[in-house]
């Protein structure tokens, strides 16, 4: 599960990805690169769409873009029946500039400006998520005097704590994100938005964290939401047109790490909203789920030039690749752990353990603290799985590196997608003194 579901070796050992050499796309397009699997994105698509809406009468997938966003990749989510949720302007304008539907669009952020807002009013995405209560002052202002109200869903913060990374946990009381169930600014908020002519109510949403391997916390978080709305709907009347429990869901990045299917995700939120819907005694609502890096993660691999070797006799041995922390900062940011395979053999017979460092000035660039290698030369190519979300979602130009070319491969042929940056793109947003 930490290659791309079309990933094969070929007879001589050399790794392919939709059955394209990555040596071909290395030589062609240079390195670092970015190689992504079209087939693997339609398939985890299909995954949870089959596996929700077998499960549930008004099934939703969104895919959640700040884990990766470029024109083929949303034209590829748009064809398959996904929604799209951005989180800021840019990635509102990338949307709408590659022509994805503004109604499949949910608008999310913590920290909404107002020009985002009314970008969001303008484009008539499908909903905006509060986040806060200065942001529904702001929305007040913006949607007076309107025609018609428009569609939001509030975020409530359950206070549900996950195991993942403490960066990575989003759905605690002390958060940034959301507005608390346990202290009461969730009910304060409903009664404000209620109270705005020119908002109209349409559910709640949440979001408990990423790379979540266990479903108990998205089982909980269903439940949760649904008991809120059952309080919202005694105190104040209204029916939930959306409960969206969020995403979060995990992947592999190492072999030890859980294997859990798209399909163990959706068929348990799914069913936990059919039961607490029962129980509370609501009509089903719409049921959104927000995958985001287990629709792309495993699609993409990152590939690297092995260069520089350091042996520090006793301690360890640096091997230094052409990209880092600039291309990937997952493992600096949060520990992220990667694993790694030569593109011309596969990892057997006698191996070395090794440590692959970025390029950049930081000590802290290292893309894997230890892999077991087998002898290898410099100039050669390496292949990382599992590169395909919050990789170059987060890249930087940092030491005024070149951000990577991205190439779409399935069946045989490769489509690039995004040309490497240039060192006249470095200095393009330079303004003469």
């Amino acid at each position: 599960m930490l290659w791309p579901d079309s990933a094969d070796r070929d007879e001589h050992g050399q790794l392919r990805i939709g059955g394209v050499p990555v040596a071909q796309l290395a030589r062609e397009y240079g390195t670092p690169l970015y190689i992504y699997d079209e087939t693997t994105i339609r398939a985890q698509c299909r995954r949870y769409l089959g596996a929700l809406g077998a499960e549930y009468s008004r099934p939703v997938v969104t895919y959640a873009g700040k884990a990766g966003l470029n024109r083929a990749l949303l034209q590829i989510i748009k064809e398959e029946g996904l929604a799209l949720d951005v989180v800021s302007g840019g990635e509102l304008h990338v949307a709408l500039w590659a022509g994805f539907p503004a109604e499949r669009i949910h608008l999310h952020g913590n920290n909404k400006s107002r020009d985002e807002l009314q970008m969001a009013l303008d484009a008539g995405v499908g909903a905006i998520v509060i986040d806060n209560f200065s942001e529904i002052e702001l929305l007040a202002e913006l949607t007076a005097g309107r025609r018609e109200p428009f569609p939001v869903l509030l975020r409530l913060n359950p206070g549900i704590d996950v195991h993942t990374h403490a960066y990575r946990k989003t759905g605690i009381l002390d958060s940034k994100f959301g507005l608390s169930i346990e202290t009461g600014d969730a009910e304060r908020a409903v009664e404000r938005i209620l109270a705005l002519p020119g908002l109209r109510f349409e559910g709640y949403h949440a979001h408990i964290g990423s790379q979540i391997f266990e479903v108990e916390p998205f089982v909980a978080t269903v439940d949760a939401l649904f008991s809120f709305a059952a309080r919202m709907r005694d105190r104040f009347g209204i029916i939930p047109e959306e409960i969206a429990p969020g995403g979060g869901f995990g992947i592999q990045y190492a072999a030890d790490d859980p294997d859990q299917p798209a399909d163990g995700y959706a068929v348990a939120v799914a069913r936990a909203a059919v039961a607490a819907a029962e129980r509370f005694d609501f009509p089903e609502p719409r049921l959104t789920i927000e995958p985001g890096r287990s629709i792309i993660g495993r699609a993409g691999v990152a590939v690297y030039t092995l260069g520089a070797v350091k042996e520090i006799s006793g301690v360890r041995t640096y091997v230094s690749v052409d990209g880092g922390m600039a291309d990937n900062i997952r493992p600096a940011l949060y520990g992220a752990v990667y694993s790694a395979e030569l593109v011309s053999r596969p990892t057997t017979g006698t191996c070395q353990p090794v440590t692959i460092a970025g390029k950049f000035c930081e000590s802290g660039d290292v893309l894997i603290d230890r892999i077991e290698l087998p002898p290898f030369g410099q100039g050669e190519w390496l292949a990382v799985p599992a590169a395909g979300a919050y990789s170059l979602a987060m890249a930087s130009n940092y030491n005024m590196a070149l951000r990577p070319a991205v190439v779409i491969v399935q069946d045989g042929s490769a489509q690039l997608v995004q040309r490497r940056e240039t060192f006249d793109d470095l200095v393009a947003r330079d303004v003469a003194p």
